[in-house]
């Protein structure tokens, strides 16, 4: 991959790299089967010819772009990237989430970085499923950082895709438009602190962590 991508943990059966993309370093992730190489692009925020690169240097071959929620730089390159890609199919996040998605054009007006408006060909609602190259993962909707945030969970392997909802030593940021520190602070209790320790997850930004070493150590959600 390219010297610029990271290499992240992934469930058993499947691989991860990270892409780290716009100015707010985003962590665009490729999940793909090793056996097959089919696979999803998820939250492609931007810088569509890096990602591109990285698909092509892994061979991977992306049958959906997935999206845990609507901020631009996790899906202001979506609608665009569908089309490189093919037409393939966009899912969630949550359907609360369209407002922001219909905003995408305008939240680029304000960051300065290119972006359009992007409607998923599936909206994903909590307690159902999503497939990547034949691994399930269950939506978990977890409001508050926005309201249409999801999380995707591969409970038999001990694997998420967290979004902004929950970060190594943080948690997402409430202070943007639709944000609600007290929904996020109930979505983490609820959906995410009763998961087991073992569970690994990639974030929206920073490092990876586990369910388990944020019970322990992150001071936002000490008492919860």
């Amino acid at each position: 991959m390219a010297n610029s991508d990271k290499s992240a943990p992934a469930a058993k059966g499947l691989k991860a790299a990270i892409v780290p993309v716009t100015p707010f370093q985003q962590n665009c992730t490729l999940l793909w089967d090793p056996e097959t190489m089919v696979g999803a692009v998820v939250d492609p925020g931007g810088d569509l010819d890096r990602i591109e690169g990285a698909i092509a240097e892994i061979g991977l071959k992306p049958e959906k772009i997935l999206l845990t929620h609507g901020h631009i730089d996790h899906a202001g390159g979506a609608a665009e990237l569908r089309e490189r890609l093919g037409g393939i199919p966009i899912e969630g996040p949550h359907a609360a989430e369209q407002p922001l998605l219909d905003n995408l054009e305008t939240q680029a007006a304000s960051y300065g970085i290119p972006a359009r408006t992007v409607t998923p060909d599936r909206w994903l609602a909590d307690g159902e499923t999503v497939e990547v190259a034949g691994h399930t993962f269950e939506v978990l909707h977890c409001p508050g950082h926005s309201p249409g945030s999801v999380v995707l969970l591969n409970r038999a392997q001990s694997f998420a895709m967290m979004g902004d909802v929950l970060f190594q030593g943080s948690v997402g940021r409430t202070d943007l438009p639709l944000g609600s520190h007290e929904t996020l602070m109930n979505s983490i209790r609820t959906k995410l602190l009763p998961l087991p320790d073992e569970i690994a997850f990639i974030c929206g930004h920073g490092p990876t962590s586990t369910i388990g070493h944020e019970r322990r150590t992150n001071p936002f959600i000490a008492g919860l």
